[in-house]
């Protein structure tokens, strides 16, 4: 297989993007998978305008990507708040890997500001590439086979 003979506009990669492939989408996924659910803490946390704030969430909720949930304090008006649905749990990894390669390649000048640990064990969390049979595998030991779903570019 040629990469350059396939199509690259039906790639995963790039569907995703579509999705999360912004700034401000990853860092509130961030917010959400460190337990910040409100929309007013998420704004103060962030430090992002309102307006891209309120887009963002809308556009990963119309994905499916989190979910609005209600919720009243007593004496105040019914808001939202927002969680990962299953879909955006799944997201973890690509978080990790992402908060990883900035702690390798762009280091804070105090070093890495956080460190990811097992709650049942404290052992760093890190990332590993294993096979379907659960061998590990390295970079450069990966392929990129076509399946039914890749186009051939035509020659032209």
């Amino acid at each position: 297989m040629r990469w350059l003979d396939y199509e690259s506009d039906v790639c995963s990669i790039a569907r995703a993007l579509e999705v999360l492939g912004d700034r401000w989408t990853i860092l509130i996924l961030r917010e959400l998978f460190n337990g910040v659910h409100r929309f007013d803490d998420l704004h103060e946390h962030l430090g992002v305008s309102r307006d891209v704030l309120t887009r963002r969430l809308s556009s990963l909720v119309a994905e499916g990507v989190v979910e609005r949930r209600a919720y009243r304090e007593p004496g105040r008006r019914e808001r939202a708040d927002y969680h990962l649905t299953g879909s955006g749990r799944e997201l973890q990894p690509v978080l990790i890997s992402l908060l990883t390669w900035g702690d390798q390649h762009r280091p804070a000048a105090g070093g890495p500001p956080v460190r990811l640990e097992h709650r049942d064990c404290g052992a760093e969390v890190g990332l590993t590439l294993t096979c379907a049979e659960g061998h590990q595998v390295r970079r450069h030991d990966v392929v990129t086979t076509p399946l039914p779903g890749a186009r051939l570019r035509h020659a032209g």
